[in-house]
């Protein structure tokens, strides 16, 4: 039984080896790889590489009061990162603050201005119809004869009957046909006032209420800045409302809309598509679900009957008409397309929201904050500034009181630090981690942690050598309690790191995510380097001699006299004996 105990045990300590190799395999391996992939320095956050910061408030709306709750304001940020994720920006951030801000950040790079529309619009869409519009800001054009026209339906290509009802005003942008929805403005603007339509009175309210809507209408002046901000925002979507939109021509044309019939939610899918069969070029094409293309049939095969401008139905978003074709008959495909002279960004981008749904609320930008990379750059370089001379100090520690095992502490903190520098660099291109302030400054906790399992260690190994044991026996009797202690001290540094990474938000994440890696990566290396590395160099002369600048001098321990072994007296010697 005894040969086999000190065979298990030679075999123990024929392992370091090992153990070394695969570490050094590691490190090669993460190596390459960060090389391979070009990635061969960390991803920076938006407070080290420079970007922008959005802080958005909610607004509640007119009877919506108690819609600023937690489950709206998370479908919120879901819904922007989607939106900005769109755009393919990977790294932005955003997260809420309070109850009802949130944060957006924006690194470098990116089209600020555009990431800050997708955001900030609400994109709330509805399917008004017409019931009287007019030029604002110009004078009326002249009417011209009056033209018959033939839609298509998109999803059968067949023309309209020719029994379908046509214009019997002039032809204006707004009287315009559709192909299986939305068409583009294809004609200068003309004037189709309240009094050229047939009862353009809203409908759904009060006599007093429609009147007063009606005297809104009148006075309408959608050339001016301050009155387009205003106009149709914060009305419910089952009241009438006015609203503002621009034509082809540059004239701002002014509506008296109805409820609304069809919304947003009905939007099953919208992509950008260059229109190359027709002058529209960019247009934005939608699929509605099942309910929505329900519904789209039923208000385009009753607009149909109308005279025209009521045969119209405005495409409204977030309070601003963006298109108000014309039907001539049910559209029944389920789908349908806005044109408007779209640029390939405009057209995607409103692809986008559409597709990635209208938020829950009304978001007011409080501050747009910039931030350069020159002072990123130096607020880095503060961090590692402050990193160095804490790494510094801890050496210097290590030196004076631990002499010779310094260089394994040191040899372990430099394979930590190569350990964690390219899991940094991979992981940003993998999972979007990016190195912001917060996460520096864990990188230089984990100094500490680091350090501290390699102190308990070390101190195991000199209790054991006050006992008065020789170094390699010592390593071994002192690595089952060491490893105990570092293995219940990170645990609970790991812990803690995963507990602030869950209930925080933002950038303190950062702080708790560097954390518990380099906790995690702590046990690695004493586990497969400080400690093989011990064992290797116990057996050197300069460390089992015990020599005074080893850390390991007995003399300077108080070591007790060396332990000396006793048999115990065998059962045949007690036999003769006796």
């Amino acid at each position: 039984m005894a040969v086999s105990k000190k065979g298990r045990s030679a075999s123990a300590q024929s392992k370091p080896g090992r153990s070394l190799a695969l570490i050094l395999i590691a490190i090669v391996a993460l190596t390459g790889g960060m090389f391979l992939t070009g990635n061969t320095a960390p991803r920076l956050g938006i407070d080290l590489a420079g970007g922008t910061s959005i802080t958005l408030r909610a607004v509640p709306e007119r009877g919506q009061e108690s819609a600023i709750n937690k489950a709206n304001m998370d479908t919120a940020v879901n819904i922007m990162e989607r939106r900005v994720n769109g755009l393919g920006v990977s790294e932005a951030e955003v997260q809420t603050q309070g109850n009802d801000n949130i944060i957006v950040n924006i690194p470098k790079g990116t089209n600020s201005k555009q990431a800050r529309e997708q955001v900030g619009t609400t994109a709330k869409l509805y399917f008004r119809p017409v019931l009287a519009t007019d030029v604002t800001g110009a004078a009326p054009a002249e009417p011209s004869p009056s033209t018959s026209h033939k839609a298509t339906d998109k999803s059968t290509g067949e023309p309209t009957p020719s029994g379908s009802p046509s214009p019997s005003a002039s032809e204006t942008q707004q009287g315009r046909p559709v192909t299986s929805a939305l068409k583009a403005d294809a004609t200068p603007a003309a004037s189709t006032s309240p009094s050229a339509s047939a009862s353009p009175s809203p409908s759904g309210g009060s006599g007093d209420a429609n009147s007063k809507l009606e005297a809104e209408y009148a006075a309408l002046d959608c050339s001016k800045q301050d009155v387009r901000t205003t106009a149709g925002k914060g009305v419910l979507p089952t009241e009438s409302t006015v609203a503002c939109g621009k034509g082809s021509q540059g004239q701002w044309q002014k509506y008296l809309l109805g409820p609304a019939q069809v919304d947003g939610t009905d939007v099953k899918k919208a992509d950008a598509v260059f229109n190359t069969q027709t002058a529209s070029g960019w247009t934005v094409t939608m699929e509605f679900t099942s309910k929505g293309a329900k519904k789209f049939a039923d208000i385009t095969g009753k607009l149909a009957q109308n005279p025209s401008p009521q045969n119209q139905f405005a495409i409204v978003l977030d309070g601003d008409v963006v298109s108000d074709p014309y039907v001539h008959e049910a559209l029944t495909g389920g789908s349908a397309e806005i044109s408007g002279h779209f640029t390939q960004d405009d057209a995607q981008s409103l692809a986008n929201m559409l597709s990635y749904g209208a938020l829950p609320l009304t978001f007011k930008e409080d501050s747009v904050t910039t931030v350069t990379a020159a002072l990123g750059g130096e607020q880095l370089h503060a961090g590692l500034i402050a990193g160095a001379i804490g790494l510094g100090l801890v050496v210097i520690y290590l030196v004076v009181y631990y002499r010779g095992l310094a260089m394994i502490a040191i040899a372990s903190l430099m394979v930590s630090a190569v350990l964690t520098y390219t899991l940094m660099s991979l992981l940003g291109p993998t999972i979007g981690f990016a190195l912001n302030l917060p996460a520096v400054c864990g990188a230089i906790v984990a100094i500490g942690i680091t350090a501290d399992s390699f102190i308990v260690f070390f101190e195991r190994i000199r209790d054991e050598i006050r006992e008065g044991r020789s170094l390699r026996p010592a390593v071994e009797r002192g690595w089952p309690r060491a490893r105990r202690t570092v293995l219940v001290s990170d645990f609970v540094s790991f812990l803690a790191a995963a507990v602030l990474f869950i209930v925080t938000v933002g950038k303190v994440q950062g702080f708790a995510f560097t954390l518990g890696l380099t906790t995690l990566l702590d046990v690695v290396v004493i586990f497969l380097f400080t400690k093989p590395l011990m064992t290797i160099l116990a057996r050197r002369k300069f460390f089992a001699s015990g020599h005074t600048w080893s850390g390991l001098d007995p003399k300077r321990l108080g070591a007790k006299p060396p332990l000396r072994r006793t048999r115990r007296p065998s059962a045949r010697t007690e036999t003769k004996e006796a």
